[in-house]
């Protein structure tokens, strides 16, 4: 019998290493498991909400964010090693920009009404780690939606205009005020708060858990 659908709420930001890290290791346990019970959405959080529209240079400004060239990367040097046990081709160095995201998170929230916010949500994550992208650049976002599942301009249309822009920040602000200070952060079935890139282990638990199933 197949399980109720269960909702996973899932906060993130194309930005966040952390973020695509934990989508690798929770569609890896997916994967694992075809019958499990969960209706992916994904909610925008931005990490940097106040960086300006245009973007910065990344690396100058995680130098001054973490305190030095050294610091950064040893940092990088972390993430790859995560990155590389979780089976995510990730360079922290490839991005040149740290962009504004607002317009990422209204691409992600319209690849939803379309049916492929998963491909997207992944496309954004990839584009950014992997091909290093400026997914702030509205040229860009549109080339990445029309790569997977969306009218590309359709999609540069609405980025050009102010469409939905105050939702994405009203949406992003409720987060906040509910709890949610980092990212990724999933919430199960609405209840069950889940922070961090969890192993695929974790999240195969869980899904034995709610479904009743030995893990």
């Amino acid at each position: 019998m197949t399980p109720a659908a269960i909702r996973l709420d899932i906060f993130s930001d194309p930005v966040c290493p952390w973020c695509y890290v934990g989508k690798a290791n929770l569609d890896r346990a997916l994967a694992a498991h075809p019958d499990h019970p969960f209706q992916v959405q994904w909610h925008p959080f931005q990490l940097n909400p106040d960086m300006p529209a245009e973007g910065v240079a990344k690396r100058a400004y995680l130098e001054q964010k973490f305190g030095g060239k050294a610091r950064v990367d040893a940092i990088h040097e972390r993430l790859r090693e995560v990155a590389r046990g979780a089976g995510v081709d990730m360079d922290p160095d490839k991005p040149q920009r740290m962009p504004n995201t607002l317009n990422a998170h209204r691409v992600i929230h319209w690849a939803g009404i379309e049916g492929v916010q998963q491909v997207v949500v992944d496309a954004l994550m990839r584009a950014y780690w992997t091909e290093g992208r400026d997914i702030g650049d509205l040229p860009t976002l549109a080339d990445i939606a029309g790569e997977n599942g969306m009218d590309r301009a359709a999609t540069l249309r609405l980025l050009q205009s102010d469409a939905d822009a105050d939702d994405i920040q009203a949406r992003d602000q409720d987060a906040r005020q509910k709890g949610v200070n980092a990212v990724p952060t999933f919430l199960i079935a609405q209840q069950y708060v889940v922070s961090g890139a969890q192993p695929p282990e974790t999240w195969e638990k869980v899904i034995a858990e709610l479904t009743g199933q030995p893990s």
